[in-house]
């Protein structure tokens, strides 16, 4: 045997191949016809048309009975093809302070389904378990077949190696462990991805920016700052979210930081000292901070001044930890104008300064990162699933 044919890819690889290219297409393009989905992935006629004959014998693709204008000088009627409701779904979860929101996502990114159960403030584990078991089970019945994977994000610290949400001091929301992946292992086909609601909000900013034609900074270095309810810290290096050994990188709320008067204490004690945080809870009080922080008035101005500073705090230590290129500030109170621009005016006399904006995604923004993971995951289950189907080639007949 030569290099030559050594080298030469097979024809299951190059099959395999050109069914990878016709199926993203069309997740890309929602239908086409053969000769589209030869100009769309640049591979022959006749080798595209044995992928979709290929395809639909699978059940991955079919007719829609749909076809193109043909005769009278117009070439031949061309049919068109899309993926069928046998590609199936994947769950995108959201475990936030207001409840337990779960979404079915189709291979073109659409929401199917979406269901909402209602937690308490504080939450015990057993009752989150049961929302989520709810809203999962809602937005999946009758899904066929069951979604092939699952994303979770969960506003609270997630062990990287088990997926469990670990309770740390002055956890705001959920009151001890809870494993998400176990509740949702039998709805799901496939893999059940968790992480914390921050990452998966920095991870939205990121695919936001690539949307655009952009990096949100040079070379994807970004940390993500959110501040609402609980506070939080991400950070992006190389496009990739830095979760540390034990996944827990971007606690902020025991970062020391100046406080009412000067005086260095935990970020989260801020809140305490200015009488922000929700009745008997460390969770902060958004409503009354906006409306704290509203105005020209002394006070107003005031609290908006103690609170830069301490933010700015927490920056210098992103900075002199991680070297963003960009701070991204996002969550209820973070993207607030005034106080926006007071944490800028505050952080412009660190000794080392780095560029500040807010959020570009304002709606849902863990949940959108959470959703497109699970997009992502779905996309490959699909590609697999066609290479599985798709089976050995038959052996050649000996002349």
């Amino acid at each position: 045997m030569t290099h030559e044919e050594t080298a030469r890819p097979s024809l299951g690889l190059l099959r395999t191949l050109t069914d990878e290219h016709v199926l993203r297409a069309l997740m890309r393009r929602r239908r086409l016809t053969r000769a589209e989905l030869a100009a769309e992935t640049g591979i022959s006629k006749p080798s595209v048309g044995e992928s979709v004959r290929r395809l639909t014998e699978t059940g991955l693709l079919a007719d829609t009975g749909e076809r193109t204008p043909g005769g009278r000088g117009r070439g031949r009627v061309g049919s068109y093809y899309a993926l069928t409701e046998g590609t199936g779904g994947a769950l995108a979860v959201s475990i936030a302070p207001e409840g337990v929101t779960a979404e079915l996502v189709d291979a073109y990114g659409d929401t199917v389904s979406r269901a909402e159960a209602k937690i308490g403030r504080p939450a015990r584990p057993e009752q989150v378990s049961a929302a989520l078991r709810a809203a999962a089970a809602d937005v999946t019945r009758g899904a066929r077949p069951v979604p092939r994977a699952a994303v979770v994000s969960a506003a609270g610290p997630v062990d990287r190696a088990s997926g469990r949400l670990v309770r740390l001091p002055d956890e705001p929301f959920i009151l001890g462990d809870l494993d998400a992946a176990a509740v949702l292992r039998p709805l799901v086909g496939g893999p059940v991805a968790v992480d914390n609601d921050v990452n998966w909000a920095a991870r939205a900013e990121r695919d936001s920016a690539e949307r655009d034609g952009a990096d949100p900074a040079p070379g994807g270095e970004f940390a993500y700052l959110f501040l609402g309810e609980g506070l939080g810290a991400a950070i992006v290096s190389n496009g990739e979210v830095v979760r540390g050994h034990a996944g827990l990188a971007g606690e902020i709320a025991h970062v020391i930081t100046p406080g009412p008067g000067g005086r260095p204490v935990p970020f989260i004690d801020v809140f305490g000292a200015l009488g922000l945080r929700q009745p008997g809870s460390t969770a902060i009080d958004d409503r009354r901070l906006l409306a704290g922080t509203a105005g020209d008035g002394p006070a107003a101005a005031s609290t908006r001044n103690v609170l830069a500073h301490a933010t700015a705090g927490v920056l210098a230590a992103l900075i002199a930890l991680a070297d963003p290129g960009l701070v991204i500030i996002g969550g209820p109170w973070g993207r607030q104008p005034a106080l926006l621009a007071s944490i800028a005016t505050a952080a412009a006399a660190l000794p080392r300064r780095v560029l500040l904006r807010p959020a570009a995604v304002a709606r849902e923004p863990s949940l959108a990162g959470a959703r497109a993971e699970a997009l992502r995951l779905l996309r490959i289950a699909i590609i697999d699933a066609a290479r599985d189907r798709a089976g050995p080639l038959p052996r050649a007949e000996s002349s």
